[in-house]
C-alpha cells in the first residue's frame, strides 16, 4: 500500500513538472543557492520515475554539479538509491570519475554506506575506478575501512585487479589504516587479501612528508574557515536586510501615529478655547466687553489661553509638514521622525500645562487643594515620561556613536571575519534594541 501511494506521488509530480516545463522550458536548468537542480533534489530522495523524467528532458542534467563538486550521482550514491545511480551511469557512464572538491567520486561516496550493489554498479562500466584518489591520497578501499564498512570492504577485496597496497598521501596502506582504527576484522580480511604494511610503517615519516602532510592540513583548515566566514557573512547580511525593512516600517508607523495625535491634539486645543468655563458675556457689563470669556482677566485662563494655543499651532504644524513632505531616503525620514517627534512631546506638554492652569478656574477657591493634586500627579507623570524618553535618546545617540567607531576601525582593517563581527555587532545593539525616536 506505501508503494502504491508513494508511485502515485511520484506521478503527480510528473504532471506538475510537465505542466510547469510546458510554459516555462527553460525552469529545469534552474539552481538554488548551492546550484542544486530538481534532479538533485529528486536524486536525493530516490524519486527514480523524476529522475528518469528529467534526464529524458536534458541528460545534461547529470553533469551539473553543486557548490562542493557533488554531481547528481555523488548524492544518489550516498543516500543508497540503486535504482537512481542504474539510471545515471546507463546514460553517462563517464560521471562515475567525476570528483567534487574534496577530490572523491561518487564511489568514494558508495562506500561510506551499506549498499553492496551500488557499488558494483559504479565498478562495472570501469573498474579502473578503483585506482582514483581524493585529494588525501584515499582510494575507496581506504575510505570504506576508515568507515568500518566490513561488507562493503569484502566486496571490494572480491573485485579482480584491485589495488590492497596503495599508500595515501599519509603513506598509510589499508593495512596500516585498519591497524590504527584496531578492527581487528577488517585487519584479518586484509592479510588474507595479500594486504601489506607500507615501506615506512613503525618508522616516523620524513620531516619532508611531514612538512607536505601539515601544509595540507592547514589548507584544508583555511578553505574550510573561509567556506564557513562567507555563509555566515551572506546570513547575517540577509538578516540585516530583513531587519532594516523592519526598521523603516517602523519610522513609516510612527510617522502616521504622530499624525494621528497631531490631529488630535490640535482639534482638542481648537475646541477647548470656546468651551471655557463660565461660557462668555452676553450682555453689556461694567468692565467687560461682548463675548469676552468671563474669567478671561484670570491668571490662570491666561495661561490657558497661551499654552492651549502653542499646542493647537504646533500640532498644525506637524500636520502641514506630515501632509505636504515625502522622504524616501532613511536617513531623512529618520531625522524627520527626530523633529516631529520632539514638537509632539511638546504639544502633549503644553496641552498638560493648559489643562492643569484651567483646573485652578475650574474647581474655585475652596477646593484648590483638587488643582494642587491635578498638578503635582499630572507634572510628575509627564516629567517622569518625558525625562525617561530623553535618556533613552542620550543611551541611542551614544550607541550610535560607538557603531560609528566600530565601523570606523572595520574600514581601516581588510578582515572579512571583522566585517562579520561588526555586522553582528550593529544586529546586537542597534536593531534589537528599542529605543525613544
Amino acid at each position: 500500500m506505501d508503494m502504491i501511494h508513494f508511485m502515485w506521488q511520484q506521478s503527480r509530480v510528473i504532471l506538475v513538472l510537465k505542466e510547469l516545463l510546458g510554459e516555462f522550458p527553460n525552469l529545469v536548468m534552474t539552481t538554488d543557492l548551492s546550484c542544486s537542480t530538481a534532479l538533485h533534489t529528486a536524486a536525493a530522495q530516490g524519486h527514480i520515475d523524476v529522475v528518469n523524467f528529467l534526464l529524458e528532458i536534458d541528460s545534461n542534467l547529470a553533469k551539473i554539479a553543486r557548490n562542493n563538486g557533488k554531481t547528481v550521482l555523488h548524492s544518489a550514491a550516498r543516500m543508497g538509491h540503486l535504482e537512481v545511480v542504474k539510471a545515471l551511469v546507463s546514460k553517462d557512464p563517464s560521471t562515475g570519475f567525476r570528483t567534487d572538491k574534496k577530490g572523491q567520486t561518487a564511489l568514494h561516496m558508495a562506500v561510506k554506506g551499506q549498499n553492496e550493489d551500488i557499488v558494483l554498479e559504479l565498478i562495472r562500466p570501469d573498474p579502473s575506478v578503483l585506482k582514483l584518489e581524493d585529494n588525501k591520497g584515499n582510494t575507496a578501499l581506504h575510505i570504506a575501512i576508515k568507515k568500518g564498512r566490513t561488507q562493503i570492504v569484502r566486496c571490494l577485496l572480491s573485485i579482480e585487479g584491485i589495488d590492497v597496497n596503495s599508500l595515501n598521501k599519509a603513506g598509510e596502506s589499508p593495512l596500516d589504516v585498519a591497524e590504527k582504527l584496531g578492527n581487528t576484522e577488517l585487519f584479518s580480511l586484509l592479510k588474507e587479501a595479500g594486504a601489506a604494511h607500507s615501506k615506512d610503517h613503525g618508522k616516523p615519516p620524513s620531516a619532508t612528508k611531514q612538512l607536505k602532510q601539515t601544509v595540507s592540513d592547514i589548507k584544508h583548515d583555511v578553505q574550510s574557515q573561509l567556506q564557513q566566514s562567507r555563509q555566515t557573512g551572506f546570513k547575517v547580511h540577509k538578516i540585516a536586510k530583513k531587519l532594516k525593512k523592519l526598521h523603516i516600517s517602523g519610522l513609516n508607523n510612527a510617522i502616521n501615529s504622530s499624525t494621528v495625535v497631531a490631529v488630535l491634539i490640535a482639534t482638542v486645543a481648537f475646541a477647548a478655547i470656546f468651551t471655557v468655563p463660565g461660557q462668555y458675556v452676553e450682555e453689556k457689563t461694567e468692565g467687560f466687553s461682548l463675548g469676552q470669556a468671563h474669567i478671561a482677566k484670570n491668571a490662570a485662563f491666561i495661561i490657558f489661553f497661551v499654552f492651549d494655543s502653542l499646542a493647537l499651532f504646533i500640532s498644525l504644524a506637524v500636520v502641514v509638514v506630515q501632509t505636504s513632505v515625502v522622504v524616501i531616503e532613511e536617513k531623512a525620514k529618520r531625522q524627520l521622525v527626530f523633529v516631529i517627534n520632539k514638537l509632539m512631546w511638546l504639544a502633549c506638554l503644553f496641552i498638560s500645562i493648559a489643562f492643569i492652569s484651567l483646573t485652578y478656574v475650574v474647581v474655585g477657591e475652596h477646593s484648590r487643594w483638587l488643582a494642587v493634586s491635578a498638578t503635582v500627579i499630572g507634572g510628575t507623570i509627564m516629567l517622569t515620561t518625558i525625562g525617561s524618553m530623553c535618556y533613552c535618546v542620550i543611551l541611542h545617540r551614544m550607541e550610535a556613536k560607538k557603531l560609528r567607531n566600530i565601523r570606523k576601525a572595520e574600514s581601516r582593517s581588510r578582515s572579512f571575519s571583522m566585517s562579520v563581527a561588526s555586522d553582528q555587532e550593529i544586529l546586537n545593539s542597534e536593531y534589537k534594541r528599542m529605543y525613544a525616536l
